[in-house]
C-alpha cells in the first residue's frame, strides 16, 4: 500500500499532467494496458467468445482464417492500442482490388476486433470507421464494381500446364494439381488431412466443415490423383497430418495456390479450373447431373433434389459414372487417351 505522502505525491503528479502538460492520463493508462494485448491475441479471444453464436462452424473457421491469412502477418504482433487506419490500409491494399469481397470482410473483421479491444479497455479509441477513413474513395481506392467471372484456363491448355507444373515438385504445386484433377475448391484441398483419404478404396471423403455447403462430399480418385498423393506422402512432415502443409505444418495460406499460378506467369484464377473441368465434360457429352454431383453443387430443382439420391459412385465391382468420369479427366489432364472399359462419351449412360 502507498503511504499518505506517496499518495499525495502521485495525485500531485496527475494534477500537473492534466492541468499543465494537458495530457489525457486516462487514455494513457488505457494505452499502457493495450500495449500488453496484441492484435492476434485480441482477435483469438474475440473469436472464442463469439463463435458459438455464428451461423456455422465453417463460417467461424473462415472468420479467423481470413485474419490469419491477411491481417496477422502485419498486425498480429502489434498492440491493439497502437493500430491506426494507415496500418489497416497497409493490410488491405494488396487485396483490395484482387479479391473484393474478402478484402471488405477482412476490413470489417479487423474493425470488429479493435472495437472489442476498446470495450475491453485495451484501446483508448474505437476502430477507424468503414464510413470514415477506411471507406472506399477515402483512405482506400474505390473498388471496381463490375463483377467478372473468375478467369479460367481453357481446358485445351491443361495437359501442357500440368506437365509444366510437375517440373518443380512442391506442396503448393502438388496441391494445385490435386485440385485440378479432382474438381475441388481451394479450401477443400488446403485443409485436407491424410485421415480423409482411403487410398486402397481410391476415395477422398471431404468432411462437412471443409465444404462450402457444410455437407460431406466423396471424390473418386483417378490414377493421376493417387500419383499426386504418393508424391505428397514422400514429402510428408512427420509432425503434421495436413497433406499439403504450409508454415509449421499448418494448412497453407489461401494465397499459396494463386501464387503458384502467378509464379508461372499464368493470369488465371484457381477457382477457374472447376470451369475448365465443366467445359471439358460438356464437350465430351457428359450428363450435367454427373458433373454437378462431381462438383458438389446443389441441385437447383427441388423435386429432383428430393428424389435423386444417387452419388454416381457405383460399387467396387461396378464403378459408377463419376468414377469413370474422374479417371477420364485425370488421363486427359496427364496428356493420355482414355482406355477404360467405356468411352468418355458413354460415361453418363453407365
Amino acid at each position: 500500500m502507498l503511504s499518505l505522502a506517496e499518495a499525495r505525491d502521485k495525485a500531485s503528479g496527475y494534477r500537473k499532467a492534466v492541468k499543465i502538460d494537458r495530457r489525457d492520463v486516462l487514455a494513457e493508462r488505457k494505452d499502457e494496458a493495450a500495449a500488453k494485448v496484441t492484435f492476434s491475441a485480441a482477435a483469438r479471444q474475440y473469436h472464442t467468445e463469439n463463435e458459438a453464436g455464428w451461423k456455422s462452424a465453417v463460417y467461424a473457421r473462415q472468420w479467423l482464417a481470413s485474419l490469419e491469412n491477411y491481417a496477422f502477418p502485419k498486425l498480429g504482433e502489434m498492440p491493439t492500442g497502437g493500430i491506426t487506419a494507415a496500418d489497416i490500409i497497409t493490410v488491405l491494399t494488396p487485396i483490395w482490388q484482387e479479391i473484393l469481397e474478402t478484402a471488405r470482410q477482412v476490413r470489417n473483421r479487423i474493425c470488429a476486433v479493435l472495437d472489442y479491444a476498446h470495450a475491453k479497455g485495451w484501446r483508448s479509441r474505437e476502430a477507424p470507421s468503414g464510413n470514415g477513413s477506411l471507406k472506399a474513395g477515402r483512405g482506400l481506392p474505390r473498388q471496381v464494381k463490375a463483377r467478372e467471372n473468375r478467369k479460367a484456363m481453357p481446358y485445351v491448355a491443361l495437359p501442357g500446364f500440368i506437365t509444366a507444373l510437375r517440373r518443380k515438385p512442391s506442396f503448393g504445386r502438388l496441391a494445385l494439381e490435386l485440385l485440378i484433377l479432382t474438381g475441388t475448391r481451394s479450401q477443400e484441398v488446403r485443409l485436407a488431412t491424410w485421415a480423409e483419404f482411403d487410398l486402397e478404396g481410391r476415395l477422398w471423403t471431404i468432411p462437412a466443415d471443409h465444404m462450402k455447403r457444410s455437407k460431406a462430399h466423396m471424390v473418386p480418385l483417378s490414377d493421376a490423383a493417387v500419383a499426386v498423393l504418393a508424391k505428397a506422402d514422400a514429402l510428408r512432415m512427420a509432425e503434421s497430418d495436413v497433406v499439403f502443409p504450409g508454415v509449421a505444418g499448418n494448412p497453407m495460406s489461401a494465397m499459396t495456390l494463386l501464387k503458384v499460378l502467378r509464379d508461372m506467369s499464368e493470369p488465371f484464377h484457381v477457382h477457374g479450373f472447376r470451369s475448365a473441368f465443366t467445359d471439358w465434360a460438356a464437350n465430351e457429352g457428359i450428363a450435367d447431373a454427373v458433373v454437378e454431383a462431381g462438383l458438389a453443387h446443389k441441385t437447383p430443382d427441388a423435386v429432383q433434389a428430393a428424389y435423386r439420391r444417387t452419388t454416381y459412385l457405383g460399387t467396387p465391382g461396378q464403378p459408377g459414372a463419376r468414377v469413370k468420369l474422374m479417371e477420364a479427366w485425370g488421363r486427359y489432364c496427364s496428356g493420355k487417351s482414355f482406355n477404360g472399359e467405356m468411352p468418355v462419351s458413354e460415361v453418363a449412360e453407365s
